[in-house]
């Protein structure tokens, strides 16, 4: 079992970054495939930002060249940096443990879920 915990939520104009924290816990295995998902009132949940089975950096190109994932291994912690936020950024985003390797979409995808943590753009 994998427990996953976001912070760092909130408002922010459109232009402006905000960083967004997962720490994670429990399985070590199914933490290699924690990645970011958001959704938008009305809109389908998008997988925007995840690492690769070789560790590289894997983003949706809605978010591809704004967005940034990293990782601090020895704090068991997931980051995403957004820049040049834009209105469309707004979502509820979340912290989630896939079930295999890329960016996925549909919720039978993931494992573990966090509670996710609401982005407003404005």
């Amino acid at each position: 079992h994998v427990q996953l915990v976001e912070s760092g939520g909130g408002s922010v104009q459109v232009g402006g970054s905000l960083n967004l924290s997962c720490v994670a816990s429990g399985d070590a295995y199914s933490r290699n495939f924690i990645g970011w998902v958001r959704q938008a009132p009305g809109k389908e949940r998008e997988g925007v930002a995840t690492f690769h089975r070789d560790g590289f950096p894997v983003y949706s190109d809605s978010v591809k060249g704004r967005f940034t994932i990293s990782q601090d291994s020895a704090k068991n912690t997931v980051y995403l940096q957004m820049n040049s936020r834009k209105p469309e950024d707004t979502a509820m985003y979340y912290c989630a443990a896939a079930r295999r390797w890329g960016l996925c979409t549909q919720q039978d995808e993931y494992r573990y879920w966090g509670q996710g943590t609401q982005v407003t753009v404005s």
